[in-house]
């Protein structure tokens, strides 16, 4: 069996094609949300959070003969947890990577190494922050004390336990946009326009997770973006395709 460590649609369509192929798969996601979202009843799923020592309990107990990482471009820890215990138990590893998009020649635009730096310098450039991050950082921009008196804006997953954790750490409900992406150009233009953005912070997470539209939108509008930067990690394989992905799991299959 395959273990596919998902949780995009891109890593949902790449199982989809394993099976096809007659593979069998197992995906794992971190949610019930996740879950519901895979809808081939040949793949079997695991819908919840693996530390180490439950990534090799999975492997064990199904016969896992190689890990294919579909998980988002930003979750290292989960892709560094993976190689480790792949490389402990001789498992063959395969990074499926999601295609960075082109940034633009734009004056407005910076591109900053992490999360810390993109609150630091969200709060010198406007009052009203609009962040397209996802909810799993928003603490650092909550705690930042130079973003303390400036309005932010969280767009995430409309999933009850992100809404909680976005009331958790203070966010009004106004200040809430609970929508699932990825947004076209013009859902983004209106939204920049009715909350007033004064600058947008987001992340590279390529075409599939909008960031392209995200861009495009803020240029029109012409505020200023903040990109955090894809994590520096060195993956032991990578492949950009179904395709490499299939011919690199003959080897073990």
């Amino acid at each position: 069996m395959i273990l596919v460590l998902a949780g995009t649609k891109d890593g949902r369509d790449l199982a989809d094609s394993l099976v096809s192929t007659g593979l069998k798969v197992m995906v794992s996601v971190v949610s019930g949300y996740g879950k519901e979202l895979i809808t081939n009843n040949e793949i079997t799923i695991n819908a919840r959070p693996l530390n180490a020592e439950q990534l090799v309990s999975i492997i064990t107990d199904h016969d896992i003969k190689a890990i294919v990482d579909a998980t988002h471009p930003y979750a290292v820890n989960v892709s560094q947890n993976a190689m480790d215990v792949s490389r402990t138990l001789g498992l063959k590893y395969i990074r499926y990577e999601r295609p960075v998009i082109s940034l633009p020649k734009y004056h407005k635009l910076e591109l900053v190494n992490d999360y810390e730096a993109a609150a630091k310098k969200a709060a010198i450039t406007g009052h009203v922050v609009f962040l397209t991050t996802g909810s799993r950082m928003l603490s650092t921009f909550k705690n930042e004390p130079a973003l303390k008196n400036h309005r932010l804006i969280a767009r995430v997953l409309p999933d009850p336990i992100v809404i909680k954790e976005c009331f958790d750490l203070g966010f009004n409900p106004r200040d809430i946009i609970a929508m699932q992406g990825p947004f076209s150009h013009d859902l983004n233009l209106m939204l920049f326009r009715e909350f007033k953005a004064d600058v947008v912070v987001t992340k590279n997470s390529g075409k599939l997770g909008g960031s392209d539209t995200k861009v495009s939108a803020a240029i029109e509008l012409g505020l200023p973006i903040i990109i955090i930067d894809r994590p520096k990690i060195q993956y032991s394989e990578v492949v950009y395709n179904c395709h490499d992905v299939i011919r690199s799991l003959t080897e073990v299959i």
